[in-house]
């Protein structure tokens, strides 16, 4: 399997998901399957926080999600548990600074989509170096989805870290009200958790985010 190129990087990287069975209000295979109907792109399974799966339980979760996203043709990437990645034969792994060191990660992963998150021009250009095939930049808004996350960026880190023509996603605090702002300085995409996991109508909150991300 050959690296992913940064062109269709790019293309999945639009409307991103992220959820794990804490950020959910209903069963993560129904939020999931609603939210690949309302027109996600690309998702991410991201099993921590308190009372988080463990284990079996984690790994029958993350085999039950991936399955779902195998049958829509949607990219499957885990969350900082390489194991587990490689395990599911995930499509990929997304890691933050204080996780493992990205060149390792990429000698582990082979030509597996590589995703790191980066807070500053220093650490993108070292993700770059490190074999990164896309950089998630944030948090650009205040979440409370991270309990440890770092202080707000706003879209202003955004320019700096595009000209390294990197495939850029924004994190932190996006939803439908201000994805646009995101797109705008220079994203190829957004990544939300609770805009879509804790939505009334988890098909409309993806095909609204979709809309204003890709429909603009």
């Amino acid at each position: 399997m050959a690296r992913i190129s940064p062109e269709q990087m790019r293309s999945l990287l639009k409307v991103y998901f992220i959820t794990g069975s804490t950020n959910c209000l209903k069963d993560p295979i129904h939020v999931l399957e609603q939210a690949i109907h309302g027109g996600i792109t690309i998702f991410q399974y991201r099993e921590k926080g308190e009372g988080c799966l463990d284990d079996l339980e984690k790994m029958e979760m993350g085999r039950r999600l991936h399955r779902i996203c195998k049958e829509n043709g949607i990219p499957f990437i885990v969350n900082d548990d390489i194991e587990l990645a490689l395990e599911l034969d995930a499509d990929g792994v997304h890691i933050g600074q204080e996780d493992e060191d990205a060149i390792q990660v990429r000698k582990q992963i082979g030509d597996k989509i590589l995703g790191v998150s980066v807070h500053s021009l220093e650490e993108a250009e070292t993700a770059k170096l490190a074999g990164a095939d896309y950089l998630g930049i944030g948090p650009i808004f205040a979440t409370a989805t991270k309990k440890d996350a770092r202080a707000v960026q706003g879209t202003a880190i955004l320019e700096g870290i595009k000209d390294l023509g990197m495939p850029l996603v924004g994190i932190g605090g996006i939803n439908a009200d201000n994805a646009v702002d995101v797109m705008n300085t220079g994203a190829d995409g957004v990544s939300v958790i609770t805009a879509i996991s804790h939505a009334a109508d988890i098909k409309e909150a993806a095909a609204r985010l979709k809309e204003k991300v890709i429909g603009r």
